[in-house]
């Protein structure tokens, strides 16, 4: 056993080490890793550290402590996808403006149809085409209510998204927050809030955060999405973002959730 002479370990040392049994701890810690690194693949690897937590406890009755699973994370070199910021701002002349009324209080709680935020973003396919998705977050239920891609950009893609939920707007109550997009500035979107009765907040000029939940979830969306430019087709697209955003809305772990370990 030249091994062991090298390790100054004795033979009989060593044949009880690989026979050992590994205590309950070590049993435990072995199927939390599984655990983690199942999860992590699951999700592809979308998921941080405190995602990963609320879905073991949540779902895996794990009971584990958000500060084991980053440094176990930590260890195995799992990392979550980190989405980009991008700036887009394109300056033009609007037609109809409003004030920032919703004023980012994105602290307060919500009843469904409340507050709406809205926006549209470019989404790469196939050889260097573009895509268009329009879409609108109940925020009071942070779920995406209605959206709509198209190949252009243009009123007719937000009026087909908006038209998917006019019989559920609440007269003097839902309030519909946006940027100062041209289609939001529009004669027909004003037109869209006055026969409906709703209220309109729209950004300040280059204020992107005063819209900051869509844009969080444009970020999301564009991170967690597998590579947009796969895609080959529009409607290949179109197949993947219905996927996806059935999955945001309906499986997606939230960190509202808490990282407390539930009883």
């Amino acid at each position: 056993m030249h091994l062991c002479k090298a390790l100054k370990v004795s033979r009989a040392g060593y044949y009880k080490w690989l026979n050992r049994k590994p205590s309950a701890k070590g049993q435990r810690l072995e199927k939390l890793i599984e655990m983690i690194v199942h999860t992590y693949n699951k999700f592809n690897g979308i998921y941080g550290y405190r995602r990963i937590t609320i879905y073991l406890n949540h779902y895996l009755g794990a009971k584990v402590n958000h500060k084991c699973v980053h440094r176990l994370m930590k260890l195995l070199k799992l990392k979550a996808v980190i989405r980009q910021k991008r700036y887009n701002y394109k300056p033009h002349t609007p037609n109809h403006v409003a004030e920032n009324i919703l004023n980012r209080a994105f602290q307060e709680e919500y009843k469904p149809m409340e507050v709406l935020l809205t926006d549209v973003t470019e989404l790469p396919y196939g050889n260097n085409s573009k895509a268009y998705l329009s879409a609108i977050l109940d925020y009071g239920v942070q779920k995406i209510i209605a959206f709509k891609l198209s190949h252009n950009n243009n009123n007719a893609l937000v009026r087909d998204t908006f038209s998917q939920i006019e019989n559920q707007l609440i007269p003097d109550k839902t309030l519909i927050h946006s940027d100062r997009g041209f289609q939001y500035t529009s004669h027909f979107f004003r037109e869209y809030i006055s026969r409906n009765d709703v209220i309109h907040s729209m950004s300040r000029v280059g204020k992107c955060i005063d819209n900051g939940p869509m844009e969080s979830f444009w970020g999301i969306l564009k991170s967690e999405m597998p590579q947009l430019e796969a895609y080959d087709t529009f409607e290949e697209l179109n197949d993947a973002l219905q996927s996806y955003i059935e999955f945001y809305n309906m499986e997606r772990v939230q960190l509202s959730m808490g990282l407390r370990i539930p009883a």
